[in-house]
């Protein structure tokens, strides 16, 4: 991997440390809950991402306020929670304080990860890593850090979603039912309409798989998730009838193979 530093950290730091607050008045009810995944919140016990974590040394890879990081030690992991942003951080040490729960917080990024070759058994990412980290400089890391046989998991937009945002939209801008960008090409996303702007990344599923099996992992399973009939979220860039029609998410579980 280069040793360049990517040009987007500081744009995605920027942008996320301006969005704490409001992840921070949320942070309480993320972290008492039981697990549920992504914008429609779809709880563990129907989609069953995680493996049993007992024992196991866990990188949440682009925490926010860590409430992943929490339901993990709550299952009786050791997890280590990683993020760009301070203010995210800043919160998830006060989940800390509030909630007794403790594990390492580290403010570091996905595409350089602090940790020696083979530390952890799992990583996983809701959004974080997943979408606001290049693919091709995550992925590598992540399958360094992770001992053979360990597990990647991680949740973002569907490619099929960022197929149906307009070319103009602003981050939170509604997808439509009309395929509006390439297919063919996908992969760095950018929203100047934000303010601030920030960098996202999403693949087509034939570039997951390669890059993928080129870092080591054998593909486990695509979980498509489609939203709930009572779904409801705070989230404006897809509907409830969008997403119980099409995936607005999707997750990727790999294994990282002994040997190439």
């Amino acid at each position: 991997m280069s040793d360049v530093t990517p040009d987007y950290l500081g744009q995605n730091r920027t942008a996320w440390d301006h969005e704490a607050p409001k992840y921070a008045a949320w942070a309480p009810r993320a972290w008492a809950a039981e697990p549920s995944w992504g914008i429609w919140s779809v709880p563990e016990a129907e989609l069953q991402l995680l493996p049993d974590v007992t024992g196991w040394d866990v990188l949440e890879d682009g925490c926010g306020t860590a409430y992943v990081s929490a339901w993990l030690a709550r299952r009786g992991a050791r997890p280590i929670a990683l993020d760009n942003s301070p203010a995210q951080l800043a919160t998830a040490r006060r989940m800390q304080a509030e909630s007794g729960l403790r594990f390492p917080l580290i403010h570091g990024f996905a595409e350089r990860l602090p940790f020696r070759d083979g530390s952890f058994d799992l990583v996983v990412s809701e959004y974080g890593a997943a979408i606001w980290s290049d693919p091709y400089r995550w992925i590598p890391e992540a399958a360094r850090v992770l001992r053979p046989g360990g597990e990647l998991v991680f949740l973002g937009n569907s490619t099929l979603l960022m197929l149906c945002t307009a070319l103009d939209a602003a981050a939170d801008e509604t997808a439509t039912t009309a395929l509006s960008r390439d297919f063919f090409g996908m992969h760095r996303f950018e929203w100047p309409r934000d303010d601030p702007p920030a960098v996202e990344f999403h693949l087509g599923h034939g570039d997951w798989i390669r890059v993928l099996r080129s870092n080591g992992f054998e593909v486990l399973d695509l979980v498509e998730i489609q939203a709930p009939q009572d779904a409801a979220t705070t989230y404006e860039f897809v509907t409830a009838e969008w997403a119980q029609r099409w995936p607005s998410e999707e997750v990727w579980k790999a294994r990282k193979i002994s040997r190439l």
